[in-house]
């Protein structure tokens, strides 16, 4: 039975302390349209740029999962994504007045009762699952670390956590069996961290918003009660003291006897949102962390996108020729890249282009080895997405320009008598006359070439 995409059905703000610029922070989660996912928008900025919620944007995991996109980062976003993605919201847009999303508790609880208060509504679309149905794996062997996924029917998780070092958190195991369970027994479960790592942690200009009421902390050695008010001084925090039988200070209680291993689960959920779909399939995972969690991501998406390739049906009527195309693109031959549109919609365009040996590049790009240059693949993938503009537009006399190229990969080559088919998408609402696209250029269902694009629309002098 299919499942429709779900949304808030009101918006909903929190505010409090980021983790670690300890600035006052912000967030609002908006509904959002069908198909968009989860996005970030930092509104403190001019330009108000936006973040898709994907693993593709992870460029830093040492203290959290942090994004960024065109400058712009937001950080300390995996709590608030595991909430969104354990109550079955499929698209949201998280507004942020700063660059990191509020600590709160350590834990999600508190992002779980907003959401559950503005309550959730199902949209018309229908929700995409990834289905695992070989096994995908991360593995760090030199830090003993390793995350796998399962084919399985439903979405469930597995984590063991070791700390050989540690006599008071050496081995934990927790089990998410299914979603149902998770605001329940995963939720409210807080980060966690070690006495010794706490004013390491201040001395590197970070956990400027910690406070010791929302970790856990861990003491495995023995500590004076003089050095423990001193570390209470540099919280702002009453004094302190240890639960000897337990290994932790005494400020707060358990609320499992497995709590950190379940917060890993929680961080694991959150870190996985990052692959933009749900997935089917069992994770196991052995000593998780944010960067193994989000190297996982990234392999789901490589998997997606090798299975996602556009299907192109001959047979069927295009939906622009290339005469229409000529009617919305300047280019003319033998730079016009794009031979027709096989579909169109709101925010999504696929081409086609049938590679010849009659193209002319291929005198010189090789005689003995034709090769399609792969900045003509750039150009190709340029050309479909300005369709996709252009065909927007009320009006006629206008034509697209890069102002920017980025993350642009080549994975295998092109060869006369390959059919190249183009998948272009708008990351965000087109302002200012700027679109921001992500296109994938696909040979059967091998992904050939990606990359992210910049355009302005300038009017035709």
């Amino acid at each position: 039975m299919s499942e429709k995409q779900k949304t808030l059905a009101q918006k909903i703000t929190l505010t409090g302390k980021g983790l670690h610029t300890g600035l006052e922070v912000s967030l609002t989660i908006n509904p959002a349209k069908e198909g968009s996912g989860i996005c970030f928008k930092r509104v403190d900025l001019e330009e108000q740029p936006i973040i898709p919620a994907l693993a593709t944007y992870v460029i830093d995991t040492s203290r959290g999962t942090v994004l960024e996109k065109d400058g712009a980062r937001i950080g300390t976003i995996e709590h608030c994504l595991a909430a969104l993605f354990g109550c079955d919201i499929d698209n949201a847009l998280i507004e942020l007045d700063s660059s990191e999303a509020p600590i709160l508790d350590g834990s999600a609880k508190l992002y779980v009762k907003a959401i559950k208060e503005a309550g959730v509504v199902e949209q018309t679309a229908e929700r995409e699952y990834f289905e695992v149905t070989e096994k995908i794996s991360y593995k760090d062997e030199d830090k003993g670390v390793e995350l796998i996924v399962l084919p399985d029917s439903e979405f469930s998780i597995n984590a063991m956590i070791a700390y050989g070092d540690s006599s008071v958190l050496n081995n934990q195991y927790a089990v998410l069996n299914g979603m149902d369970d998770f605001a329940k027994e995963i939720a409210p479960c807080r980060t966690f961290v070690f006495l010794r790592e706490l004013e390491v942690l201040l001395n590197h200009n970070l956990v400027k918003g910690g406070d010791l009421d929302n970790a856990i902390v861990i003491m495995d050695r023995k500590v004076s009660q003089e050095e423990l008010d001193r570390i209470a001084d540099l919280f702002n925090h009453e004094y302190i003291a240890v639960k000897e039988e337990q290994g932790i200070l005494n400020n707060l209680d358990l609320l499992f006897d497995n709590e950190p291993a379940r917060h890993k689960i929680l961080d694991i959920i959150g870190d996985l949102a990052l692959v933009g779909k749900r997935i089917k399939g069992r994770v196991i995972a052995t000593r998780p962390g944010h960067h193994v969690n989000t190297q996982l991501a990234k392999n789901i998406l490589k998997q997606i996108n090798k299975d996602s390739a556009p299907k192109y049906d001959p047979n069927l009527p295009s939906i622009f020729d290339v005469n229409k195309i000529m009617t919305l693109l300047p280019h003319r031959s033998p730079f016009l890249l794009v031979d027709k549109i096989i579909d169109i919609q709101e925010n999504t365009i696929v081409g086609v282009k049938n590679v010849t040996m009659n193209e002319p590049f291929f005198v010189g790009h090789f005689p003995s080895e034709p090769v399609m240059p792969g900045v003509l693949m750039v150009e190709a993938m340029a050309q479909t997405g300005g369709l996709l503009i252009l065909n927007g537009l009320k009006d006629s006399g206008y034509s697209t320009y890069f102002m920017k190229i980025d993350n642009i990969k080549f994975r295998k080559k092109v060869v006369p008598g390959d059919t190249l088919i183009f998948k272009l998408e708008l990351l965000s609402p087109i302002r200012r006359g700027v679109a921001n696209m992500r296109g994938h250029a696909y040979v059967g269902k091998s992904l050939v070439a990606e990359g992210e694009f910049m355009a302005q629309v300038v009017k035709n002098k």
